[in-house]
């Protein structure tokens, strides 16, 4: 009987510290990449109205 309180103790206990070691790589981790977005200007007039919509 105190191997099985044993083994639930231990499960519990390890399930816990697995679900923070998740929680905390949740809050460490990106979420967005950080790459350069390259904006080039608007060489026609389509191209400027969408630019400018998209300023908005």
């Amino acid at each position: 009987m105190n191997d099985f309180k044993l083994k639930i103790v231990l499960s519990v206990l390890g399930g816990i510290l697995f679900s923070f070691i998740f929680i905390l790589l949740a809050f460490v981790l990106p979420v967005e990449d950080e790459k350069a977005k390259i904006i080039k200007k608007p060489k026609g007039k389509l191209e400027q109205i969408s630019h400018a919509v998209r300023e908005r």
